[in-house]
């Protein structure tokens, strides 16, 4: 057993033959709809050397959409970017083309 594995739920041994471990995993979230989604669009310039990048949260939704809306985006903008803890970072001020897109996808979304 390695030791990621180790200490799942508290117990070290069982002697029940049909013991499983019980994971606490989180469920994702089902997609919402885009004229539910309430998204927030930003420019950000703090810890990046000054460099700017344009940041949209509060996507509720799998990992896999969220994936697939951040390509979109990039290939929109024509800029790189990713994905990091359930935030879309695009490089550059591109908050116009992407409420552009967003407004013709039906998004709500606020820009700030």
């Amino acid at each position: 057993m390695s030791k990621k594995d180790k200490n799942k739920s508290g117990v070290i041994y069982s002697t029940n033959p049909d013991f499983e471990y019980q994971l606490n995993q989180e469920e994702e979230q089902e997609t919402l709809l885009p004229a539910k989604q309430n998204l927030l669009v930003y420019l950000d310039t703090k810890q990046r050397a000054g460099k700017a990048v344009t940041i949209i949260e509060s996507f509720v939704g799998t990992n896999e959409d969220l994936e697939t809306l951040a390509k979109v985006l990039k290939t929109t903008c024509g800029t790189g970017g990713s994905t990091k803890d359930g935030a879309i970072i695009i490089q550059g001020d591109n908050r116009q083309k992407i409420s552009a897109f967003l407004t013709k996808q039906g998004f709500r979304f606020k820009v700030r």
